[in-house]
């Protein structure tokens, strides 16, 4: 029999990489997903890509009843792998509330739903915006988390304090938060990628549909930080780097290798990269010039901000191996895949 591991936010873009990591790991996959930010064909892609359809249930997690119908008739799930959230910081800031009620309460209701059924593994996905903008880099597990920038910042620090409380509770419960940097690119099999509704949040969406002509112009924003070249600095990882992270942690936990009921791991490359060097990373790989300007600074973005892997490193037995030269060049395939075929 297969472990079973439940992958909620599954069809979006780091959940349906994540979903086909755990697949090609041996796992069974169930992906819960509202859709409000994916489709549901994404399940057949991964299918496409490992050569079995993980089943989709459609529901949202904010509906607890929904969930716990759901898990009523699912037993023997070894863990669940959390993404299902809202994620646009700037939308997190003209819209708060809705971050707040999202990203908490469908975690409160699935941290219910696992004492209740007796799931007893949860990794969460968080992020280095729980750090704020740190005084000291690069940033490891005990840098001091900072006020949040964002509410979408927020949220994850505080479900982090949610999954932490929740764990002290019920010793029956261990849980892994993967706070991560920025992941980018796409599978190699341009199955699946990152593929926004409506304007980019994110910096390469918005550079590859610059590119192939979707965007008339690429906004750059803020040139007067304080960083060699005035542009922000981030700590880009491969999204398939990442996800081979959830399967480690779920296996740690499964094999009773965390060393306690809670742990985080920052997952990135160890190496901060500005706006404007991952925009000369894109041209260089597709030989294309961007088009690209000057716009002011965006509310909540952090001035500078990269990883010490090493904890991740040596616990989880996890590093990166793609270059940003390696992943730019899988989003750009992506980008020009979704935009020459049709399903």
């Amino acid at each position: 029999m297969k472990k079973k591991v439940i992958v909620t936010g599954g069809t979006g873009y780091i959940g349906s990489h994540t979903a086909v990591e755990l697949i090609s790991a041996g796992y069974e996959v169930i992906l819960i997903d509202n859709l409000s930010n994916s489709e549901a064909s994404i399940a057949d892609r991964i299918g496409e890509i490992t050569g079995i359809t993980p089943i989709l249930e459609v529901f949202d997690l904010c509906d607890a009843e929904r969930l716990e119908s759901f898990l009523r008739k699912n037993s023997d799930i070894e863990a669940i792998v959390h993404f299902a959230a809202f994620k646009a910081v700037s939308e997190s800031v003209s819209k708060p509330l809705k971050y707040y009620r999202n990203n908490l309460l469908s975690l409160m209701n699935l941290l219910e739903a696992m004492t209740v059924h007796n799931i007893p593994s949860l990794v969460f996905s968080s992020s280095c915006t729980v750090y704020g903008q740190p005084g000291i880099l690069p940033v490891t597990e005990e840098t001091p988390v900072q006020p949040a920038l964002s509410p979408y910042g927020n949220t994850k620090q505080i479900g982090e304090e949610i999954i932490r409380d929740t764990v002290t509770a019920n010793n029956r419960l261990k849980a892994v938060s993967l706070r991560y940097f920025n992941p980018i690119g796409a599978h190699p099999s341009s199955r699946i990628g990152e593929l926004p509704r409506g304007v980019p949040e994110n910096l390469v969406p918005f550079i590859t549909q610059t590119a192939i002509g979707l965007r008339e112009t690429l906004l750059v924003y803020g040139n007067d930080y304080n960083t060699p070249d005035g542009s922000c600095i981030r700590d880009y990882l491969h999204v398939v780097d990442l996800a081979k992270a959830h399967v480690e942690a779920v296996n740690r936990l499964a094999s009773g290798k965390n060393k306690t009921n809670y742990e985080i791991f920052n997952l990135g490359t160890g190496n901060g990269t500005s706006v404007l060097e991952a925009i000369e990373s894109f041209e260089r790989i597709s030989g294309k010039k961007l088009n690209y300007k000057i716009a002011g600074r965006r509310p909540g973005d952090i001035e500078k901000i990269w990883a010490d892997p090493s904890l991740a490193n040596q616990e989880l037995g996890w590093k990166t191996v793609s270059s940003l030269d390696e992943a730019m060049r899988s989003a750009w395939k992506w980008e020009i895949n979704i935009r020459t075929k049709t399903d």
